[in-house]
């Protein structure tokens, strides 16, 4: 498992590592109508944008600054975190994100799962970012080794570039 802590403190990661070239697990998360969505359902070139939580600072900064850069990208980006679905929405509203597509991973942690990033302690979702093909190949992933800290947005905005 990748190396990470969250403010300093080590933290145990649970679930499955997902690696460049590895085949992108389908996974099961809620829409804020609580309705179920599964990667399947999307086609193209999607970035999975993983948070702890939509209402902190960087989490927040995360979400917007990878929606704003989908329209120039062309790739749909999904955001997940282990958030309530009712708090998801409020926050997208109050933000202006309103169309912006944020799923929840709270029910029973199946996308956390899938790609290794449930933080045991907190029962939250590790900061970390996917870019999955339209063959539905990984071919880019980044567990950020400090929760606290942004993903390299450079990187995974590079990755979608490059496709």
């Amino acid at each position: 498992m990748p190396a990470v802590t969250f403010a300093g403190n080590p933290i145990t990661l649970e679930g499955n590592v997902v690696k460049p070239g590895d085949k992108a697990p389908d996974f099961t998360v809620l829409d804020q109508d609580l309705s179920e969505v599964k990667l399947s359902d999307f086609t193209g070139v999607r970035v999975i944008s993983v948070v702890p939580s939509v209402d902190t600072g960087v989490c927040a900064a995360q979400t917007k600054r990878f929606n704003e850069e989908a329209a120039l990208e062309n790739a749909t980006i999904l955001t997940i975190s282990a958030d309530l679905p009712f708090a998801q929405k409020r926050w997208a509203e109050e933000n202006g994100l309103s169309q912006a597509k944020i799923f929840s991973d709270h029910r029973d942690l199946s996308f956390g799962e899938a790609y290794g990033v449930i933080m045991k302690e907190f029962r939250l979702l590790a900061r970390s970012v996917f870019v999955i093909d339209s063959n539905d190949q990984v071919i880019y992933a980044e567990y950020v080794s400090e929760g606290t800290n942004h993903p390299n947005y450079e990187a995974a905005i590079e990755a979608v570039k490059n496709m």
